[in-house]
């Protein structure tokens, strides 16, 4: 056996190299075999590898064109004014977050959850009680504001900052004041205890916020002149049973609607509310959920024009499906009555 011996600095240490032909177990034959089947295995993982990012390049190509369609989609969809979308909202809901200076921990800001209703011209109206931190507060600063979350679970929903002064109701406008209090909460016999009284806040300004980490953010404000001047949207009121007959009775009449709309074929659709330019609905597509604003094709004027899309919409989508759904969103009584609506 032939060696080779190399100098190395370590003294005394040699090292040996065995040539390939001096191995009794080497077989070129069984390495050039080796060596294709180690190739053919290279190439089916580079294959499959290959294949999996050109799936996942797919999936991607897919979803971004998806997202695509959907911001084409939702920057044309016709949508309250925001201050008229500002209006509406107070107008309609029931519990916000007032912020108050506190009288105990002074110069510190305080917290409370309040139920509110508010009057004809926009201004909060609360029932606070005498022995309630926040009314103490309130004595001894009025100034506070009123925070209001379209959907407290959706960070890109709108949320209401309305700043202003708190002042007493007067006697002579108290029936009033607890008439409209009473209409928004009406199991809220405790307002005529002896230890409670009503408070209006009268706005300064009117800050909002929408769409935060989308492509539709927004924000702005308002004067006192300007939120007090803004028509409340009349169709919001009805959005609750509208919302709640379409997604018991007819989830799959709305992802029609839907389809037709946006060209989306959504697995799910929930409808959460309406008003008179048309409705947002949650949307369920490929494992992903989705907000998404269905306008309609011309205003809805009034309670009687929802009813009649109602109807339209149910009869032509049992009927004639996809195909007439644009004519069923018409609101056009005449042409409803004509179709036998």
């Amino acid at each position: 056996m032939r060696t080779m011996t190399l100098p190395v600095p370590v003294a005394g240490l040699r090292l040996t190299f065995l040539p390939f032909s001096a191995s009794p177990s080497f077989n070129p034959h069984l390495l050039s075999r080796s060596r294709r089947r180690s190739t053919l295995i290279m190439a089916s993982a580079s294959s499959q590898t290959l294949q999996g990012v050109a799936a996942a390049g797919d999936r991607s190509t897919a979803e971004f064109n998806f997202l695509q369609l959907i911001q084409s989609h939702q920057e044309k969809a016709a949508r309250l004014p925001p201050l008229q979308e500002i209006r509406t909202l107070l107008a309609n809901t029931l519990r916000g977050t007032l912020s108050t200076f506190s009288h105990k921990y002074e110069g510190y800001p305080s917290a409370s959850m309040v139920d509110f209703a508010c009057d004809r011209d926009g201004s909060p109206i609360l029932a606070v009680s005498s022995l309630a931190f926040h009314t103490k507060d309130l004595l001894g600063d009025p100034r506070c504001s009123l925070l209001v979350t379209k959907d407290p679970a959706d960070r890109t929903d709108l949320v209401i900052t309305l700043h202003g002064d708190a002042v007493s109701v007067s006697e002579e406008d108290k029936e009033a004041v607890r008439t409209a209090y009473l209409a928004k909460h009406p199991n809220a016999f405790w307002v005529d205890f002896g230890d409670f009284q009503f408070v209006r806040i009268k706005p300064k300004v009117v800050r909002y916020v929408s769409g935060v980490a989308t492509a539709l953010l927004g924000s702005g404000e308002f004067s006192e002149e300007e939120y007090s001047a803004a028509v409340v949207d009349e169709i919001y009121q009805f959005s609750k049973p509208i919302a709640n007959h379409m997604n018991k009775d007819h989830e799959e009449d709305t992802k029609l609607i839907v389809k037709h709309s946006t060209s989306i074929p959504v697995d799910s659709a929930e409808m959460l509310e309406v008003d008179s330019l048309g409705f947002y609905v949650k949307v369920g597509y490929q494992g992903s959920t989705h907000k998404l604003r269905i306008p309609f094709p011309r205003r809805a004027e009034n309670r009687k024009y929802v009813s009649a899309a109602q109807e339209s919409m149910f009869y032509f989508t049992s009927n004639f499906r996809a195909s007439a759904v644009a004519c069923a969103l018409q609101f056009d009584c005449s042409f409803l009555s004509s179709q036998g609506c």
